[in-house]
């Protein structure tokens, strides 16, 4: 893992003056911060598999398919493992499907992992959606965790959602206008923002 963001020290000092939920958050959580793996094929991968189960199911069977792999989750690897041994890894038929179809298009080159780089959040988002089995939620996953964009504001993710919920008192699905005002006020760093909710939660941080 790659050392925190550049942005995240500005981004709590900022956050922490701003919102008075950030302050109590950045300082109970100083433990760990947000790092990167910045392998993009590892990363979707995981996403795909975390997909719609939860953190205990998507470990236990990332786990699996990692053996699958020998313990090298790489274009290579996964390209040649037949579906019916995904499958055994508790994949469903779909996210055979988006995993195999990633593996090949990482493998030909049909993907360009560096465009990702050069886009703006919104551009990069609507790329990463082109690849089967990636939606807003998981490309938003992707900035987040592989790329690690400072100003992502994942509103389709239910633990974000939770933790609002739970920091601001406000009944479960919170306020859309609510959850627009966290956004003004936590931009440019949305993305910190989300991670500290999320600890708030769970307190083993997410790794994609």
């Amino acid at each position: 893992m790659n050392k925190k963001p550049k942005y995240w020290s500005s981004a709590t000092r900022i956050l922490s003056k701003k919102d008075y939920v950030m302050k109590k958050l950045i300082l109970k959580y100083q433990d760990k911060t947000l790092s990167s793996r910045r392998d993009l094929f590892y990363s979707l991968c995981k996403s795909i598999i975390g997909q719609q189960i939860s953190v205990a199911a998507a470990n236990s069977v990332f786990k699996k398919f990692s053996k699958m792999c020998n313990g090298r989750i790489n274009p290579s690897n996964v390209v040649i493992l037949s579906p019916t041994n995904l499958k055994k890894c508790g994949l469903s038929r779909q996210k055979v499907k988006g995993i195999k179809e990633l593996a090949e298009k990482f493998k030909n080159k049909s993907f360009d992992t560096k465009k990702i780089i050069k886009m703006n959040d919104e551009d990069a988002i609507d790329y990463l959606s082109n690849l089967r089995q990636i939606g807003r939620w998981s490309a938003e996953m992707i900035l987040i965790f592989n790329l690690n964009r400072s100003n992502i504001w994942p509103t389709q993710d239910i633990g974000l959602l939770r933790a609002i919920s739970k920091n601001y008192k406000k009944k479960y699905h919170p306020p859309k206008y609510f959850i627009k005002k966290l956004y003004k006020r936590f931009t440019p760093y949305c993305t910190v923002a989300t991670w500290y909710l999320w600890r708030s939660i769970d307190d083993q941080p997410i790794q994609y």
